[in-house]
């Protein structure tokens, strides 16, 4: 089994620009959508229900069922996209917002070792021609391997 890691240290939290992803969305803008955005945002890598929760920390009145949801109302507005790994575990991370693309399409690296998820934002995803009236939902590109954590 894996160990979970500490968290690495993160970006500063900038709960005004999840505020402000929210309200372009025009969607309301509640305490727990902008905490958790937040610290979506200001991640570096993939984030398990547990890593958010932790980066909550205290002060934060979001209980686990309220943070599950909250995870998914991302997911499905399209503001956060989560990928499952070897473990069977969602991992969640802000989802790229120039335009809110429709369709979820990069790819993600997958630590072999710690479980690490990280998304590759400039990497290519093909495109995959689909029979006629077939509409794609999104592209799972997932590169295995070992992170320059677990290489040292």
């Amino acid at each position: 089994m894996i160990a979970a890691l500490p968290p690495r240290p993160a970006r500063a939290r900038d709960p005004g620009g999840a505020q402000a992803l929210l309200s372009a969305r025009g969607a309301r803008a509640t305490r727990a959508r902008i905490d958790v955005l937040a610290v979506l945002l200001a991640a570096d890598e993939a984030l398990t229900h547990h890593d958010v929760e932790r980066r909550l920390a205290r002060g934060h009145d979001i209980d686990r069922v309220t943070l599950y949801r909250v995870l998914e109302w991302l997911t499905a507005q399209g503001l956060a996209h989560k990928v499952s790994g070897d473990d069977r575990v969602w991992r969640f991370s802000a989802a790229g917002h120039a335009g809110g693309a429709a369709v979820h399409a990069h790819a993600h690296f997958e630590c072999g070792e710690c479980g690490r998820v990280l998304c590759l934002e400039d990497a290519h995803v093909p495109s995959v021609p689909l029979p006629a009236g077939f509409r794609r939902r999104e592209i799972e590109v997932i590169v295995k391997g070992t992170c320059d954590a677990c290489t040292r």
